[in-house]
């Protein structure tokens, strides 16, 4: 195995690690937003009045866990949306192609301009330790640093995904697996 197959097994395996968290933080918000339900409606019937505003925004705050750490798992298995009209029926190395291209002009200087634009905004947030504006509301400069994050791991995982392609298109990579539609058709 390659130093460069090495490498790109390593980014994988991190990601997918963080796949697996998000796959609890999933279950975690979905559990914080019934209980938040079933307090304010019982809260009400009650004649009682809690604040809800922390629960609230933790359930956005796992909401944002989830989808900006998701992406670069998402990448890592080929889920996030395309136009597959021609490329499913591209043989390996074509697709390589596609994807390798795209992935060096647009997915990797996006995020590097959004590391950029994002950083001072993420910088300001710490330096004042940004609250929410809501009474009871909970912290907003962590969560905001998760944005730098998403977009270290989407970069660390498109240099992953580049490296397959390279292998790929040398011919000593593992082929790509199907597109995710072609592996859920819908019988007739």
């Amino acid at each position: 195995m390659s130093i460069l197959s090495r490498v790109a097994r390593a980014i994988d395996g991190f990601n997918e690690r963080i796949g697996a968290m998000i796959r609890w933080l999933t279950l975690v918000m979905v559990l914080v937003g019934a209980a938040t339900a079933v307090l304010r409606y019982s809260s009400r019937g009650l004649g009682l009045s809690f604040n809800l505003t922390p629960q609230t925004e933790l359930q956005w705050y796992l909401f944002s866990l989830i989808f900006l750490l998701g992406a670069a798992y998402g990448l890592r298995h080929d889920v996030h949306v395309r136009v597959d009209v021609l490329y499913s029926e591209l043989n390996p190395k074509k697709r390589a192609w596609i994807d390798l291209i795209g992935h060096v002009l647009f997915l990797i200087p996006f995020c590097i301009v959004m590391l950029y634009v994002s950083w001072p905004a993420v910088q300001n947030s710490w330096s004042i330790r940004e609250m929410s504006p809501d009474p009871g509301g909970l912290p907003r400069y962590p969560i905001k640093m998760v944005i730098l994050l998403s977009f270290v791991l989407l970069v660390g995982q498109g240099y992953s995904q580049i490296l397959k392609q390279v292998s790929i298109l040398r011919g000593d990579g593992e082929q790509q697996p199907p597109t995710v539609d072609s592996q859920h058709e819908v019988g007739p």
